[in-house]
């Protein structure tokens, strides 16, 4: 019997603002606009660097969403020598690829231009739908309506561009909720034919916020999540798990196929509270099965040419890189 693959990606993670439009009611990431809230040029080239030494792949590129409605925020960017956020994002997704890693963005809502502007720069993108229901933790978020986020990520399709999506649990959603998301996203799937991963994201309450106090999700509840997914969804899109967060050992058996993105180098910003594994960690979490490192483009949409011709060596070369690791060899 053939053993079962999980796979994961070896990143840094770049969040080049903390400064947001939206107020969720469970976010700690958002800061006001500080000294401080905008990830300075050297910080990001000497993440990438050591990275790059670290042998990681993915440069993950994240940052509040549209920073720029938030009062004195293009003056600070100003002085850094960008108009806009997309600016200065694209110029380090060029840094990256000259440091051999390959950019993956998620950004909050982009337009069609933008993401077409940015795709030639990144390997694939995301964007957490969430939840396509209408609850309180996202009614002082106008990015976080379900109509946007799908409509965004219906234009992500229409650009073939490789993407990453996934569902928050315990925001105040309900599992018929969590079965509507899913629904969606499969649609969605079958219309375009980019989603490569899902990722079933539990929530992490953080002091000081609206939901502080709110429940966290059980293993058992976010396992039947898991396996609702692995039922709606089309075979092909992977479903990860972040094990920094999450019982992931305990949950490998409900249909896992992925851990995400795995940095030997950066925190995760957004839950700073939770390090990650290391690397060789990861062997013990996902048990029998083999550990299988790949790209933040699945090798399916490397097979179809999904990407910019420009990518092409660094895709090529990365790909055999990870291969070898994986192999052994």
């Amino acid at each position: 019997m053939q053993r079962r693959t999980i796979t994961f990606s070896r990143n840094v993670f770049l969040p080049l603002t903390t400064a947001c439009r939206n107020r969720c009611g469970y976010c700690c990431f958002r800061t006001p606009v500080q000294e401080g809230c905008i990830m300075a040029q050297k910080t990001v080239e000497k993440t990438l660097r050591n990275g790059a030494a670290l042998g990681c792949t993915e440069a993950l590129f994240t940052f509040g969403e549209r920073p720029e409605e938030e009062p004195g925020f293009s003056e600070m960017l100003a002085t850094l020598g960008f108009a806009t956020i997309l600016d200065y994002c694209e110029a380090m997704c060029r840094k990256a690829i000259g440091n051999g890693i390959l950019p993956h963005t998620n950004a909050g809502i982009l337009t069609y231009e933008e993401m077409e502007r940015l795709r030639p720069v990144n390997a694939s993108m995301g964007l957490m739908l969430e939840t396509t229901a209408e609850i309180p933790a996202h009614a002082t978020s106008k990015g976080k309506s379900p109509d946007v986020r799908l409509a965004m990520m219906e234009e992500a399709g229409k650009l073939k561009i490789p993407f990453t999506t996934g569902l928050l649990l315990g925001i105040g959603e309900t599992m018929t909720d969590r079965e509507d998301s899913l629904f969606a996203i499969r649609d969605l799937h079958k219309r375009y034919g980019h989603i490569q991963e899902i990722i079933i994201q539990n929530f992490c309450p953080k002091p000081g916020t609206p939901l502080a106090k709110s429940p966290v999700p059980a293993t058992d509840e976010i396992c039947a999540t898991i396996q609702m997914a692995k039922d709606i969804l089309q075979p092909e899109i992977a479903v990860q798990i972040p094990p920094n967060l999450i019982d992931a050992g305990r949950l490998i058996g409900c249909g896992v196929d992925d851990l995400g993105g795995v940095s030997p180098l950066t925190i995760d910003y957004v839950n700073p509270e939770h390090p990650w594994p290391a690397i060789e960690e990861l062997k013990n979490i996902v048990g029998d099965a083999s550990l299988v490192e790949r790209l933040c483009i699945y090798p399916r949409y490397i097979e179809r040419g999904w990407f910019d011709p420009g990518l092409q060596p660094l895709i090529n070369r990365l790909a055999q890189t990870v291969q070898a690791r994986s192999s052994g060899r």
